[in-house]
């Protein structure tokens, strides 16, 4: 028994003999964890005491903090506020939500917008889901596209889309709605924001837009969707599966606004005015729509949804520069022209790009093959095309798979080329 307790003391003293030596010797620092109390960079001198900044250091690292957010804010929200500046444009020259735009006679060069063109009929609609869903009866023989207000893909309409061309009833269901939805009879898709922006083009009938027009007109409906109504079977109602048993809607076709020859801009600023869209369009919106890092980078410059945006004098200096800087390098990354990031479609002698192979609609990976066998997706890296997403949107609008497609009659491919064989822009002449 004591030779027991001899040992146990005897290792009890080792132990802490062993604590006393290891806490008494001192352990070498690493340099490179270390701060050095003076610090070369492009915005000066920074100074440091024992690790914390002193004089003028940290008010200078503020301001710099807050120039590079803006940077970030601005090349990260182009998308949205895109969009916001399409719908604004649409607004302004007097379309109202769940109407539609119809450019009867073509586009002109009096519509200012990004990448449209004057050999197709063009329709645009921006949906009001705050109320209920809405069923959007497309127009047989479309090419279109429903995205929500921060340009992510909602669905397809017309050649690429479920009904493949043959015009088919849409049911749109925004966010928070957790009512009854038909069991049949509609394509249902769900937008992630109240609004969502429906966008067609229709191709001319031997040359001539007037009978395209009239099949648009004829057939594109928008009107509020009536639970226990269409879709709704009786059956299902008698079984208690159906909540209720409604009336059958009356399909309504919507206020057509004309759009030929009328003047707009739907194309966003590259001025503060940006910031201010950004705002807009963060209030207009929920939250939940946007990732906590990507309402990170708005919060960081103050805007923030349910809060003023209101920045100081230093603050608007700081964001006046930030814009300025961050349009200049959208611009560069629009048109190709990045070292790098310059999305080649062929190899690298080649001149001919486009930023949707970079990283598909999602800006996430290419999009897949089309092989005899089938798909072949690529790899996935999980890692999104920052770069490939600014480029797009400060270049064009909308977005969707068909875009991007590899098969022939279905959607549309795009390649862009503005650079000569010595690599210098075309000068248009």
């Amino acid at each position: 028994m004591k030779a027991k307790q001899l040992i146990t003391t005897s290792l009890a003293v080792l132990m802490l003999s062993g604590v006393v030596t290891t806490g008494s010797a001192e352990t070498k620092i690493p340099v490179y964890i270390t701060t050095p109390d003076r610090v070369e960079s492009k915005i000066g001198t920074l100074q440091f005491k024992d690790g914390y900044p002193i004089g003028e250091t940290a008010a200078k690292i503020r301001d710099e903090l807050d120039y590079l957010h803006g940077v970030e804010a601005f090349m990260n929200s182009i998308h949205g506020v895109s969009l916001y500046a399409l719908r604004k444009g649409l607004m302004d020259a007097g379309l109202k939500d769940n109407e539609v735009m119809i450019w009867t006679k073509l586009m002109d060069s009096k519509s200012l917008f990004l990448t449209a063109n004057a050999d197709t009929v063009y329709y645009m609609s921006f949906l009001d889901l705050s109320n209920g869903p809405l069923i959007f009866e497309a127009p047989p023989q479309a090419l279109g596209v429903i995205d929500d207000m921060w340009f992510n893909w909602v669905t397809d309409f017309g050649l690429p889309g479920a009904e493949r061309g043959e015009g088919g009833k849409y049911l749109l269901v925004g966010p928070g709605y957790d009512g009854p939805l038909p069991e049949g009879g509609f394509i249902i898709r769900k937008s992630r924001t109240i609004h969502a922006w429906v966008a067609g083009r229709s191709f001319l009938t031997d040359n001539d837009p007037a009978p395209t027009v009239d099949v648009i007109k004829n057939t594109l409906k928008i009107y509020p969707y009536l639970p226990g109504g269409a879709g709704t079977s009786i059956g299902s109602f008698i079984t208690g599966k159906a909540q209720s048993l409604g009336a059958l809607p009356k399909p309504a076709s919507p206020r057509f606004v004309e759009g030929t020859g009328r003047e707009m801009n739907t194309i966003p600023p590259n001025d503060f005015g940006h910031y201010e869209m950004l705002n807009a369009i963060v209030q207009m919106e929920p939250a939940e729509v946007l990732s906590p890092e990507l309402a990170g980078q708005f919060a960081a410059i103050g805007i923030v949804k349910g809060e003023k945006f209101s920045p100081d004098v230093r603050m608007r200096k700081i964001l006046d520069k930030a814009v300025a800087f961050g349009n200049a390098a959208s611009r560069t990354l629009g048109t190709g022209a990045h070292p790098v990031d310059h999305f080649r479609y062929y190899d690298k002698p080649s001149a001919w790009w486009n930023m949707l192979f970079e990283g598909g609609y999602e800006f996430l990976n290419p999009p897949p093959m089309i092989t005899k066998e089938g798909i072949k997706p690529f790899p996935n890296k999980g890692a999104r095309k920052l770069h490939s997403r600014t480029a797009m949107f400060y270049f064009a609008t909308g977005v969707t798979p068909a875009m991007c497609m590899r098969l022939t009659g279905v959607g549309s491919q795009y390649l862009i080329a503005n650079i000569d064989s010595n690599g210098e822009p075309f000068n248009g002449l």
